[in-house]
């Protein structure tokens, strides 16, 4: 399948489930990523927050368990640059302010700045995720491009509401593939 069809399929499908659906989903992703990820040992987790009229998966199930049980893990999450084309990422505390921007994305205002570098893994946010590890985002390259810039052993982690697809048959060289995908039921590792 091609990109544009898959987007505005599951565009499509997301925005027909119901918010009780996301939350159950979403609590779902969140045992996957618990039991099947040793988020004891790292050191810096990078995460999205959710924009909640677009049925993205709910993270804030994911951050309140980190503050909680996880108090040495530091979050960061990416803020939209005005060149629409970058994100920055900033850490994320209990006490952080958050306002919304323009597209209805929670960010960080005032927060210390991290670089990509920092980063053990990577919960990045999708449409849809094939077989072979490539997603399908807004279709914008924020985070392609920001995944580029992290360390080659950064954990590269899909958050996917949906059953993998069985090929995204247009893949850019500029695409960068998951390590690992995350579905309500089950966690699929490609490297």
């Amino acid at each position: 399948m091609l990109k544009a069809d898959i987007r505005r399929n599951f565009l499509a499908r997301r925005r027909a489930l119901s918010e009780v659906e996301v939350q159950r989903r979403s609590e779902g992703l969140g045992q996957q990523f618990f039991s099947q990820f040793p988020v004891a040992d790292w050191h810096w987790l990078h995460l999205f927050l959710p924009i909640s009229k677009q049925h993205e998966p709910d993270t804030w199930l994911f951050i309140r368990r980190i503050w909680d049980e996880f108090p040495q893990v530091q979050l960061a999450v990416p803020v939209t640059q005005a060149d629409g084309q970058t994100l920055r990422h900033y850490l994320l505390m209990p006490d952080t302010q958050l306002a919304t921007n323009r597209w209805g994305i929670p960010e960080p205002v005032e927060a210390e700045e991290m670089p990509p570098s920092v980063f053990d893994a990577v919960l990045v946010p999708l449409l849809a995720c094939d077989l072979a590890g490539h997603r399908v985002g807004y279709g914008k390259g924020f985070y392609d491009r920001f995944l580029a810039q992290c360390r080659p052993e950064t954990q590269r982690i899909g958050l996917s509401l949906e059953p993998l697809i069985p090929q995204i048959t247009d893949v850019d060289t500029t695409d960068e593939p998951l390590t690992a995908c995350i579905t309500p039921e089950q966690v699929f590792r490609f490297r």
